[in-house]
């Protein structure tokens, strides 16, 4: 997966637990676990800027792109 999140890491920085994040902004801890897992497929902004209000930081210390690398060619059936 290209994108991804390092909300455990900023958690880390801030010597916050999970639970607490969860019950700051209001979700639960299994869809804070989800998201912090990579698991999640979207996430709304307004929980993204939840998040980032309680850890004092920015979107991009949450999330990180890297690109996958190149698919290698496949082969041809004869």
């Amino acid at each position: 997966m290209p994108v991804i999140v390092n909300l455990d890491v900023v958690l880390a920085r801030r010597k916050m637990r999970s639970n607490e994040l969860a019950e700051r902004i209001g979700i639960t801890p299994q869809n804070l676990s989800v998201l912090k897992s990579g698991r999640a497929k979207a996430i709304r902004f307004s929980t993204l800027e939840k998040i980032c209000e309680a850890l004092d930081c920015q979107p991009g210390d949450l999330l990180e792109f890297r690109p996958e690398a190149a698919e290698q060619p496949q082969e041809e059936c004869v």
